[in-house]
């Protein structure tokens, strides 16, 4: 047996995840996120910088959907205080609830220490992304406060990714997309 066969037969099994968030406020902790857990799974999110902000929405939305989303098995939203009013952040939890782009991602909410409901036992809707409370109303998704427990990590993205499978048919992605950002 030749050492290239070990080699190739080896898998990768770690999921694919895109981390969705307010790149102005909560940039920080996308790159705690990717430092503390990035070797648990395969980033495909957006770097900054990778997408020219000028072009037009319409094209930024299916660059998003088709290079970064489309292979996607998990969506974690990284929610800070302003996360709730991003049409980008929408855009992302839509396109992955989204079957016509290559199948439908887990999704998980992670509150984050800024964030106003960070430690409290419930969390107030209006301060959450829409399409992310749908889906925690729905069962689809889940909401934890953020943590740098690897096992808490693995297993929630984990259970994000089952839920693709065994609680599909309570996506909630009805809500019209944003069409604005809701604040600059």
């Amino acid at each position: 047996m030749s050492w290239n066969y070990l080699f190739e037969s080896k898998k990768d099994n770690r999921h694919k995840v895109f981390l969705s968030y307010y790149h102005k406020d909560d940039q920080c902790y996308r790159n705690r996120f990717e430092n503390l857990f990035g070797h648990l799974f395969i980033s495909k999110s957006v770097e900054p910088g990778d997408i020219d902000t000028d072009l037009s929405t319409e094209y930024i939305k299916r660059l998003i959907q088709q290079n970064y989303i489309e292979d996607t098995s998990v969506l974690v939203v990284l929610v800070g205080p302003k996360t709730y009013g991003r049409k980008h952040v929408d855009w992302e939890i839509s396109a992955s609830l989204n079957k016509k782009v290559g199948g439908y991602s887990g999704l998980l909410g992670l509150c984050l220490p800024t964030h106003p409901d960070y430690g409290k036992d419930e969390y107030n809707a209006d301060i959450v992304p829409p399409r992310l409370v749908d889906n925690l109303k729905s069962g689809y998704a889940k909401f934890y406060d953020w943590t740098e427990d690897e096992a808490k990590i693995k297993k929630w993205i984990e259970e994000a990714f089952q839920s693709r499978i065994d609680k599909a048919d309570k996506i909630d992605n009805s809500r019209e997309q944003f069409k604005y950002n809701r604040f600059e």
